[in-house]
Order: C-alpha cells, then structure tokens, then sequence
C-alpha cells in the first residue's frame, strides 16, 4: 500500500529517487521521506505530496550516491511528520521503508522498549530499525543481525533498509508485499513497481517471498531468508516504454487509461492467441469452477461467470478473495479450478485464496497484467492481459482486458467442449476483433459525457441497472463513480430494484440503465419505465433506440453481442466518473483513502 525506491551508483541518488517515488505516487501520498548517505544518514521527510515537499524540503538537494525513498499510505499511525518514513534505530545508522504490516510489532515494541529503546513514532515499521540495532549487538555483521532481526517478524513486509556502517551496499526484503530490482550497468535499483526506475533500466529481478537482496552499485545478491544460502534469479526483460508509464499530454493518468483502452484490448486479443486456446484444453476436463477476484477485478469475474455458463454450460461460483479462504476450504479439491484475477498480482487477499487453492491441490489459473508477480509463481497457468502500466489508482484498462481475455477462453472452453454452435462461435470471434473500434466510436461520446457530468454534479446519489453480464457493468459503473467523485452510487441487477431499492428513487435522481439488446431486453425497458414513474432522471446505453423513447439521455452504443457488451458499455461511465470527480475537484489518479494495489489484508 506504500511505495518504495532505492538507488545505489554515481549519479545523486535524491533526484532519482524523488523521480522514482513521483511514479509511485499513486501507491501512497500521505506523506514522503527519503534517506541518502554521504559520510553520514540525511533523512528528509513530511506529510503531503511529493511536489510540495520536494520544495519545502529540499529533497533534491541531499548529498550522495545511494539512498532508498517512500510514498506512504497509512495504515499504523496517522499521517504526519514523525510517521513519515524512513524511520531510524536509536543510534540513526539504521534506517528503514517499509511497504506492509507487521501483526506482532506491539509485542516487538514493549520488549525492546524494556531493553531501553526509544520509539519516535506511532508506526509498526519503527520496530524494525529497533530490532536490527538490537541483533547487531550480538552479531559480526550487519546481513547477520538483518536476519536474526527480520526472523522475529510476523506480518507482510517490502523493505529497504540502509546502514551508515556499510556505505557499500543496500539491503532490500520481500514477504507478502512487492519489491522488485532494477539491474543497471554500474548501478542498481529496487521498488515497489517497475516504472519507478523505468527511465534507467528495462532489466528486472523479481523476489520471492523470504528473499532479501544484497545489492552493490555492480552487483546483487538474493538469498533466503530463513537460510541465508544464495538463490538463482532469472534477470528479465520488461517491454514498457517510459512514454507507456507517463501522461503523454493528458491531464490525469486516468484519461490517458480510458483512451488507451482500443489499444490495450486490442494487445490482450492478438497477445493471447495462442495462450487462450491450450489454457482452455487444460481447464475443461473441470467441472467445479471458482472465481476469486477484488474490487473490479471482482466485477471482471462476474462478467465470467455468464460467459462461461452461458457458453460452456460451467456453473461458476464468484467469490471475494477476501472471503474466499475462510468460507470455502472445505470445498475446494483437487477437482476443482480456480480462476484469480488480480491486475497487479499482489493483492494480498487474492494471493491469500490462491494459496489455499493450491494446498488444497486445486489448479490455479490467473489473470494477471504484471510480468513475473507472486500470482503469476504461484499460479499453474497465467493469462496475460497485456494492459501496460496503469498508474491512476481506479482500473480502467486493465478491466477490459481483464474482460477480454476471459471472453476469449469462454470462447476457446466452448470450442473445446462443442457446447455451442461452431457458426455462432465463429461470429463471437469476429466482433471480438472488432472490439477496439468499437469502443474507439464510443470516446467520441466524451463531450457529451463531459456536459452530462456538467448537469449531474450537484447529485447526491447514482443507481447503476442492468441484467444478465450486465450487472457486472452496473457494479463496475458505480464502483468507479464511488472510487473518485465521493457520490454514493449503487450498482445491481435491474430485477431487484423494485424489491426495495425503489424506494429511494425520487425525482431527479440519476439511474443509468445498462440496456444492450439481448434475452432481458424488454424486461430492462420495464425497469426503465418503472423509475420513470417516480420521476427519476434515465440515462441508458443500448444499441436499440427505442430506449431514446424511455429515457432522458440516451447513448446509442454500437450494436454488439449481449456477452460482448460489458467490454465496450464501461467506457462512457468510467467518462462519466472521470468528468463528475474533475468537475468536483477530485484528483481522479489519487482517490483518497484508496491506494492502487492491496498487498496487505
């Protein structure tokens, strides 16, 4: 939930770590802190943003060559100055960031505290500093008294950690929360995300839970935690360009996102055509499916499960992640397939399930966008979607390739299984390839979404209706307009809303009706109809202009197949989010209280 960035070489280290943690931004901005060393530990940090401190502060001005940095995201003591990281040891040449939390550090505190440690702040990470001062009283070096520390705790931890004793190398740590190295040519980098350090070097390493680096200006070293024996790791290659992880003109990230939306579906279809099919030999022999996902990668396997029950005649059960392992583990076996979605493969609480999944001898297939995360080690068979970095904090187009990939193995899982029509098949493909173009014909809508947005602003409550995979978008529309405009938003299935949601339809209220033409059609027009007569203000997307008829908006969205639909029909509402939170003066990229990946539970 926070970002981390460290740099060791002979460039100054603050102005590429301040660099790097504006890119992590989007990964914690309660407060900033970052640590170099030139003889001696320069720490720097406060609560705000990165651009008023780098200023107030000074951040770009602290000597020497090597240093690690933070963005924060609170989660053990409120944001200000003193819980800003890094945090330091008594004796200041110990200095510590840390992505994660750590359960037992009430514990960890009140014993070293009874051995006359001095804590300064409220943060659980503190203890960590502490704790190394305390092992290396006892131990000949400081990779020794690192170990014995970080062995006592319990909890998820991404860490960099700096010893003024050493002014040769870094130490960097993961368990349960990301970290990955950057490999340079006569320096070395580490963070929390790859775009961190983007601008310098394409060649990564990504660590294992229990492994921590060892790392030098020409060299790196992983070893096991518990061990301390060197492990292997393979350097991998990342194809994202700085251009790809930067606003390219674009007012906020999250707008660039929504357009490059043509693109990213259109990579998750031509990057997948071969994958898609031996996934789907291997998956088809099971009959018990489990879906588990978070947040929208949650709504993403909702649209799933229609598409595979309706394609593949395969019953699938949708679960949060986060309720996945405690309500279903007597359940899952080895005859079952679990499919998780996770766009950064970290979130905490899917790595959790897949965890149980694979002790329960399940097989594990992910959906995932980032090359070589945990869920992707973990998993026995990954589906890329091929999105590129997402840096604003509400997922656009990594839900559509999210859908896209998974309507591309309904398909594929058909076809294996001959559960449906081969013609029928094979028109479904076809507009699958035209999905880019047709949701590039609906960004065309963006003006008219923006004097929408215009007249809705003062509007304290959204419903979101549909039916079918529908609902998926009815979800996914209110999540996005709750996540950055702060209006309450509801999203459901069309059929319920006259079983008590009704009630709260009154004059001017807005409800969006997700309409496409399909078996539920008429029904949806009846739900339409019934928020007319409370006087509610109709804006519906559909491919039949009868809705223009029912409705006071009307968006005529190209005319697709039903199950296609959710792909192209989230575009003008992640517009219409967008527009309502700028409008309002939100930053759409940095909602508050959210942060882009939770890789704590």
């Amino acid at each position: 939930m926070c970002g981390i960035i460290g740099y060791i070489g002979e460039r100054e280290a603050a102005e590429i770590l301040v660099e790097g943690l504006k890119r992590l931004e989007y990964r914690g901005y309660d407060s900033v802190g970052i640590v170099t060393e030139k003889g001696e530990l320069f720490i720097k940090k406060g609560a705000g943003k990165i651009d008023e401190l780098k200023e107030k502060l000074k951040l770009h001005e602290m000597p020497g060559n090597r240093g690690i940095g933070h963005t924060r995201w609170a989660t053990h003591g409120i944001p200000n100055d003193i819980n800003a990281h890094p945090h330091t040891d008594c004796t200041g040449k110990i200095a510590v960031v840390h992505n994660g939390i750590i359960e037992n550090y009430l514990e960890l505190r009140s014993e070293l505290e009874k051995k006359g440690h001095t804590f300064k702040s409220d943060t659980d990470t503190e203890v960590i500093a502490h704790l190394i001062e305390e092992a290396l009283k006892d131990s000949s070096t400081f990779e020794g008294a690192l170990r014995k520390a970080l062995l006592k705790l319990r909890g998820s931890f991404a860490l960099g950690i700096m010893y003024a004793g050493d002014k040769e190398r870094l130490y960097f740590v993961r368990n349960e929360s990301p970290l990955v190295l950057g490999i340079g040519n006569g320096e070395m980098f580490a963070a929390s995300d790859i775009p961190a350090f983007l601008p310098y070097t394409n060649k990564v390493v990504f660590l294992d839970d229990g492994e921590y680096a060892v790392v030098s200006k020409d060299a790196f070293t992983v070893k096991d935690l518990g061990t301390g024996k060197e492990k292997k790791k393979e350097i991998h290659e990342i194809n994202w360009t700085l251009e790809m992880a930067e606003k390219q003109g674009y007012p906020h990230f999250m707008l660039k996102e929504i357009h490059e939306q043509p693109k990213a579906v259109k990579e998750a279809i031509y990057g997948n055509l071969e994958t898609i099919d031996k996934v789907a030999e291997e998956i088809a022999k099971y009959e018990k499916m489990f879906v588990v996902a978070m947040g929208t990668s949650y709504h993403a396997g909702i649209a799933a499960k229609y598409l595979f029950q309706r394609l593949a005649n395969k019953p699938v059960l949708v679960e949060e992640a986060s309720e996945f392992r405690y309500e279903f583990e007597n359940i899952v076996d080895e005859n079952s397939l679990v499919i998780a979605i996770t766009q950064s493969g970290e979130t905490a609480d899917t790595l959790a399930a897949i965890r149980l999944a694979k002790k329960k001898g399940a097989k594990v297939l992910s959906i995932v966008n980032v090359v070589g995360s945990m869920a992707t080690r973990l998993s026995d068979l990954v589906i890329y979607t091929h999105a590129g970095p997402e840096i604003g904090v509400a997922a656009t187009k990594t839900y559509t390739t999210q859908l896209t990939v998974l309507t591309m193995l309904a398909i594929a899982l058909a076809k294996v299984l001959n559960t449906v029509d081969e013609d029928y098949l094979k028109k479904l493909k076809a507009e699958l390839l035209k999905l880019p173009r047709y949701i590039e014909a609906v960004l065309g809508y963006e003006n008219k979404i923006k004097s929408l947005a215009e007249e809705l602003i003062d509007r304290r409550d959204f419903f979101y209706i549909g039916r079918g995979i529908s609902v998926a978008t009815a979800l996914e529309g209110a999540l996005k307009l709750k996540e950055i405009s702060y209006i309450h938003a509801e999203g459901l299935s069309a059929g319920e809303l006259k079983h008590g949601p009704l009630a709260l339809i009154e004059e001017g209220v807005p409800v969006v009706a997700i309409s496409p033409s399909g078996k539920t059609f008429d029904k949806m027009v009846s739900n339409i109809q019934e928020v007319n007569a409370r006087k509610g203000f109709v804006i519906s997307l559909g491919d039949n202009e009868e809705l223009e008829k029912v409705s006071k908006v009307f968006l005529k969205m190209p005319k697709i197949d039903e199950l296609l639909s959710p792909i192209v029909y989230i575009v003008p509402l992640q517009l219409l989010a967008y527009h309502l939170a700028v409008l309002r003066g939100n930053d759409p990229d940095k909602p508050r209280n959210l942060a882009k990946s939770v890789t704590v539970e």
